[in-house]
């Protein structure tokens, strides 16, 4: 069930940073307090192989996330004692050293549940042994919200596991956006900042159709 224009799951969760400093993370509040909108990705495993691509990749555009007042984060069920080490396992061991942005540490899937985003494909208790059986990974697929600065999420994607994700395209995104925000026009295919943007009525389409 899809989270776009609802109210971003208000939980907290824990978290780590570069410094080793463990903290509380609520998404929704750090978009309201902070009036800035929020990019939170998932990510299946620490110390696996697409994951540090992307939180590198991530690390690379944080200037352009920080232009736009986007605050990235990154999340996993991983524990917060696994994220620091990984923080600081350098990047030609497949580490993450360099990386600032928060990462939380879901490690009782509170919100991964709540979000749907698990890789749990049937689970089974037995009532007389009390055992809860799960099949499949119980980690995270890569998902991604983007959440304004009123909690409100504008985009959810999710990607299988094997599939990493284009940061340019999220910056695009929130360009799009902040776009629709300031102006009130709608931004149409492949629409970049510096593009036309069109009315969102029959004469803004045809407009915009005759001169591209």
């Amino acid at each position: 069930m899809t989270l776009v224009g609802k109210e971003f799951p208000n939980l907290a969760v824990d978290a780590m940073n570069e410094m080793g400093d463990t903290f509380k993370v609520n998404i929704l509040e750090e978009a309201k307090s902070k009036n800035k909108k929020v990019l939170l990705f998932w990510y299946p495993k620490d110390f696996t192989f697409v994951c540090p691509t992307e939180l590198h990749a991530f690390q690379a555009a944080m200037d352009e996330f920080e232009k736009r007042n986007t605050i990235v984060i990154g999340a996993s069920c991983d524990t917060p004692e696994v994220h620091f080490a990984w923080l600081n396992t350098p990047k030609d061991n497949g580490g993450i050293e360099g990386v600032t942005y928060p990462i939380l540490a879901d490690t009782n899937r509170n919100l991964a549940n709540r979000l749907g985003i698990l890789d749990v494909t049937n689970e089974r208790y037995d009532e007389e042994s009390g055992v809860l059986t799960v099949d499949g990974d119980n980690v995270t697929y890569r998902a991604t919200y983007l959440i304004d600065e009123e909690g409100t999420v504008f985009h959810e994607g999710i990607n299988h596991m094997p599939v990493g994700r284009n940061v340019k395209e999220f910056l695009r995104l929130i360009d799009a956006y902040a776009h629709v925000q300031k102006n009130g026009e709608v931004c149409p295919a492949n629409w970049e900042e510096g593009k036309d943007a069109m009315s969102a009525n029959r004469d803004g389409v045809a407009s915009y159709l005759a001169s591209n």
